[in-house]
């Protein structure tokens, strides 16, 4: 029998930040039974939560998104930790990327934020990051303000469900579900944020 499993690890206080997520993991048990038994499925009802991964393996990836490979091929390919802090733009509004240096913040200090035009893609560039997540359908409080269409965002005063660490040469893909808190942890963060059109 395959049993799949999901581990949320608890949030991490910022000095002494655990590197975890989120994830499935698949256990094959097998039943003592006198008869052989073919193997089958047990899904637990759970919530798939961004995408993350590494720019070694971002290859895999490129069916999300017509968009995603011209990302990641400019990510492997530019200098971006000693770019201006500005914006990139690659493909109009379409596809473009703020660098920013950001002073991170402790997880109780940071709110969850939500987009509906854009994907994000999150590269930390400088350092590591701590990265919180809570599906947008268990946020149980209204946002700060309304969402703002022109600047496709709003913010929640709610905690994350899970924290993980990005580093160098990882990346999350955040979807419009995907509440987020990010530039968590001590001290700045140099920074690459894509923004891809839905």
């Amino acid at each position: 029998m395959w049993m799949r499993i999901a581990f949320t690890p608890a949030a991490p206080s910022t000095g002494s930040a655990q590197r975890g997520l989120t994830f499935l993991q698949f256990h094959k048990v097998h039943l003592a039974h006198s008869q052989p038994l073919r193997n089958f499925a047990v899904l637990t009802s759970i919530r798939i939560p961004m995408v993350l991964g590494s720019l070694e393996t971002s290859n895999r990836y490129l069916s999300l998104h017509p968009l995603l490979g011209e990302l990641f091929e400019y990510v492997r390919t530019h200098d971006l930790l000693h770019a201006p802090a500005e914006r990139i733009t690659l493909r109009g509004d379409d596809l473009f990327i703020n660098i920013a240096d950001a002073r991170l913040l402790t997880a109780e200090a940071q709110k969850l934020e939500v987009h509906r035009a854009y994907l994000d893609v999150h590269f930390p560039l400088s350092g590591p990051e701590i990265f919180g997540w809570r599906h947008l359908g268990d946020i149980d409080v209204e946002p700060e303000a309304p969402f703002n269409a022109e600047a496709d965002f709003a913010l929640y005063p709610a905690p994350a469900a899970t924290y993980l660490t990005l580093h160098p040469g990882e990346f999350a893909i955040v979807w419009p579900e995907d509440a987020h808190a990010p530039i968590i942890g001590e001290g700045c963060l140099r920074k690459a944020i894509a923004k891809i059109r839905i």
